[in-house]
């Protein structure tokens, strides 16, 4: 089938929708959110129900290229979505960002024949990117066998494919072989939810296993996530075909405003659920007066409020300098440099603790009371320990590989 055939086979997105519309579609589910809040967590991910919400606002399209049925908007639309839908449940949030944010990958970096397949006859796709390399990979006439389990495979729960990278050990230097499986050929672990984990707890962050499962070569990719090795000089498969520049797919940044989204989203609620607390409960001494109304508690709401407004305002910047970088690439050719990569990481990552300071501050000042089980100032506490521990928000760690990029010297990182 060829792509014109394909095109109008698929389904038309709503020819006028806007993204303000979306942004309110996504903040008018905040309170079906927290009301299965500790039901999605028990599960580890949210209902078939909230779900089909999700697909029939058209959250899963908003980065799809139109030619296979999505709205081709921007990443600032996207996250504003995600952050909406984070303020609901920072964790359901998490599961829907990481599943709904790859689109762009397979739009960039895979043939015409693979889009078509893999958007398949309805335009519907959703799936992890389990970036690091793991499992093992055997070529074979056609493709490759694949054997594995990658874990932290966050939003499988509701995917229609996985997609995953592995180690190629017969070429030199082994290369990243990044796959897509459809859903069928995969196995969900059973590994998520309930108190397992700290927090994140309904992020359908469950392992992957694949069973020498044959993917053919044309479902496969070797790409270079920063784009700085990759020569772009003629762009990507994604630019060709669908003419737009944020399909590049250079992935440093969109990457890592997936887990910012979801932090300030929990600040977003730690502060409404302050508030509640605020106008709910009384101060510790006398004279007894609501804590609205004693100066600490609004010093301590305030500095919550600015903290955000901060880290929102750090992650919608960081969004427009990487579309700055896909248009002068589209208008010059010059491809985001390693520094520039990594400065926009270490910009998402400061906009991301400052999300955490907010909730950290509003958890250790609202009393005891909200480290009881069921309090959501916990949820959200424990939502933002488990982004602390998170390998890309180690601030510290990628700090030295800007240091050393502006300086002109190696990085060490991923052999820049």
């Amino acid at each position: 089938m060829n792509v014109q055939a394909m095109r109008k086979s698929l389904p038309v997105p709503e020819p006028r929708l806007t993204p303000q519309e979306l942004i309110d579609r996504a903040a008018s589910m905040r309170t079906l959110l927290r009301e299965s809040q500790d039901e999605t967590d028990e599960r580890g991910h949210y209902s078939d129900e909230i779900q089909q919400k999700f697909i029939d606002a058209g959250f899963y399209r908003i980065l799809q290229p139109k030619m296979f049925g999505g709205y081709e908007f921007d990443y600032e639309t996207f996250f504003r979505v995600m952050v909406e839908i984070s303020r609901g449940h920072p964790s359901a949030g998490w599961c829907l960002t990481l599943a709904a944010s790859h689109a762009p990958v397979i739009a960039a970096h895979w043939s015409e024949a693979a889009q078509i397949e893999i958007f398949g006859s309805s335009g519907h796709f959703a799936s992890p990117h389990r970036a690091a390399p793991g499992g093992t990979c055997l070529p074979v006439e056609g493709g490759y066998i694949i054997n594995g389990v990658w874990p932290y495979s966050s939003g499988i729960p509701h995917s229609t494919h996985f997609l995953g990278a592995t180690l190629l050990q017969t070429s030199f230097p082994p290369r990243i072989l990044n796959f897509v499986v459809p859903q069928g050929q995969y196995t969900i672990l059973g590994d998520w939810g309930g108190d397992r984990t700290l927090g994140m707890r309904g992020s359908g962050s469950n392992s992957v296993k694949l069973d020498n499962v044959f993917v053919p070569e044309h479902m496969t990719a070797f790409f270079d996530a920063l784009g700085v090795k990759q020569d772009l000089s003629d762009g990507t498969p994604g630019t060709r075909l669908h003419g737009n520049p944020m399909y590049l797919g250079v992935l440093m940044g969109p990457y890592h405003a997936s887990l910012t989204s979801p932090i300030i989203g929990a600040a977003r609620a730690a502060i409404d659920e302050y508030r509640d607390i605020l106008f709910s409960q009384n101060t510790f001494v006398p004279p007894s007066i609501k804590r609205a109304f004693e100066t600490d508690f609004q010093v301590n709401y305030g500095r919550a409020i600015a903290l955000t407004d901060a880290a929102e305002g750090v992650l919608l910047q960081g969004l427009r300098k990487h579309m700055d970088y896909c248009q002068r690439w589209a208008k010059t050719g010059l491809q985001a440099s390693a520094e520039e990569n990594l400065r926009l990481w270490g910009m998402l990552q400061t906009g991301a603790r400052l999300a955490c300071e907010a909730i950290e501050l509003l958890f250790q000042t609202a009393g005891s009371t909200a480290a009881r089980k069921g309090s959501r100032l916990l949820r959200y506490f424990g939502d933002a320990q488990m982004y602390r521990g998170h390998m890309s928000s180690q601030y510290m760690t990628f700090a030295k590989y800007i240091g050393r990029s502006n300086l002109g010297l190696p990085t060490g990182f991923l052999d820049l």
